[in-house]
């Protein structure tokens, strides 16, 4: 409320207010000291009727230029069509969708910066082979993977090789099971997929003892296999992409915020439209859209902003915290495609957890590949802990022992002998119930959208959450179902 107060003070008292605009909008002395200050000007002033005006969008529109820099200069107040918060793979593909897309101006928030959160902890599968075709969320994979074909593509196109800039590599996918029940379900699966366009096959035992030689194959076990499937580098991918953006810095059209957790939101009060976010150290407007795409503190981050809100508005995603580990290979294990058992899908939900055997609900199951450096990259654990992201090194030993049920060669090796030879990835999923993201508008704040929950797949549905809220906002026909996302 103190700050709905300052503003509208300042609608009032523009001369008057300058100074103490410039010292709220630094930090000094917080809102409550501002707002008196604001009302202590505006009544010395000879304009002053003893009440304040109550709309944020009379502020004179002076005050919001946006910066020209590519990173936010630390001045008070600026002013954008579209304001993202939060700079993982989801918010920077969207300011990229609207910087390419159209002519709109954007700033992207960050509490941090870029990959700080689930993004550079994945292992980047852009896979379609453990997608169930038909499901609420088969159109939007097919159209992510889609765009990020195109995407590859496009940097052929600028005389760049792919695997350097986004660690692109075309692995193809193998969901591998282990018992009879296992394959007959991969049978149906692929069956499934070459029904709806895509170019998959089931590999019996000794097809994928053919492709994979480095795996421990009993007779039941088989795979579900897509060649058109690959893989990213996740860091190198948003390298890219943040590089991308920043060609727009300098006609003005794109800042960066980072280090800067948005504290409050800024509303109309007479139409309850969304007009800007406040962080620690700038005021920023976003004129036709405030996204809010946060991952797994997105519920934290829209409690906090609607706090004072009238609407009871509840936004249910959880971290859910995973383990990579990431070894120097030495041909210890010789991969030819990227690797999942098909149990991993058991735990694709939280209730799927809950129902594991282990008494602290942790889920281990085993997924394999190669980075772009050659590392032997092994996973995954899903735990429903919180936000801790600390090392269990409980959890890296059953990483380790799950792969070696795969492929006997890392059974003859010690995990301890390999200590200096190590890295281990820690990230937390944004876990929704249900298993979908939402994407869309927020109930009853108009301009503001969400583009949160995506779990694990938030690199593989990337750049088609990008290109749907973009249309969202811009009231474009919409080239995927959003229906099923809404809040």
């Amino acid at each position: 409320m103190a700050a709905t107060v300052l503003n509208m003070a300042f609608n009032q008292c523009s001369r008057r207010v300058q100074p103490l605009r410039r010292a709220y909008f630094s930090g000094c002395g917080g809102i409550a000291a501002a707002a008196a200050a604001a009302r202590s000007a505006c009544t010395r002033s000879p304009n002053f009727s003893g009440r304040i005006c109550s709309s944020y969008r009379e502020i004179s529109t002076e005050i919001f230029e946006p910066a020209q820099s590519g990173r936010a200069s630390g001045s008070d107040l600026h002013t954008f069509d579209v304001v993202v918060v939060g700079a993982g793979i989801i918010g920077l593909t969207i300011a990229r969708q609207f910087l390419l897309g159209s002519n709109l101006s954007v700033a992207l928030v960050d509490a941090a910066v870029p990959c700080a959160g689930a993004t550079g902890a994945g292992q980047g599968y852009i896979w379609r082979v453990n997608k169930s075709p038909g499901s609420h969320k088969w159109e939007l994979a097919v159209r992510s993977h889609g765009l990020w074909e195109a995407l590859a593509e496009s940097v052929r196109n600028e005389g760049l090789d792919p695997l350097q800039t986004l660690g692109w590599k075309k692995t193809g996918s193998l969901l591998v099971g282990k018992t009879s029940e296992d394959c007959a379900d991969l049978k149906k699966s692929v069956d499934k997929l070459v029904d709806f366009g895509v170019s998959a096959v089931y590999l019996n035992r000794d097809d994928l003892l053919a492709e994979e030689p480095a795996l421990k194959l009993g007779d039941a076990h088989g795979a579900a296999f897509v060649p058109g499937d690959f893989q990213i580098d996740a860091k190198r991918t948003v390298a890219y992409i943040e590089k991308g953006n920043r060609k727009f810095a300098a006609e003005g059209r794109y800042v960066e915020f980072y280090y800067e957790p948005v504290t409050s939101l800024l509303r109309d009060e007479s139409s309850g439209e969304v007009v800007a976010v406040q962080t620690k150290k700038n005021m920023i407007r976003g004129k036709k859209a405030v996204i809010i795409a946060t991952g797994c503190w997105t519920g934290s981050v829209m409690d906090q902003l609607l706090k004072d809100s009238e609407i009871d508005l509840d936004f249910p995603v959880k971290p859910r915290k995973g383990h990579l580990l990431v070894l120097d290979n030495d041909n210890t294990v010789e991969l030819n495609h990227a690797l999942m058992e098909s149990g991993y899908l058991n735990h694709a939900s939280a209730a799927g957890v809950s129902a594991a055997s282990d008494s602290d609900a942790t889920s281990i199951s085993m997924t394999a590949t190669l980075d772009p450096m050659g590392r032997l990259v092994l996973g995954s654990s899903r735990q429903l802990v919180g936000f801790d992201t600390e090392v269990d090194e409980t959890i890296v030993q059953r990483i380790w022992d799950r792969a070696g049920d795969f492929f006997p060669a890392l059974k003859e090796v010690s995990l301890q002998d390999m200590i200096d030879n190590r890295k281990v990835r820690v990230g937390l999923r944004p876990y929704m119930p249900g298993g979908a993201p939402k994407i869309g508008p927020v109930p009853g704040f108009p301009k503001m959208f969400v583009v949160a929950g995506h779990e694990g797949e938030g690199l593989t549905l990337a750049l088609g959450s990008a290109e749907m809220i973009f249309d969202m906002t811009l009231g474009n026909t919409p080239r995927v179902d959003a229906e099923p996302f809404s809040m």
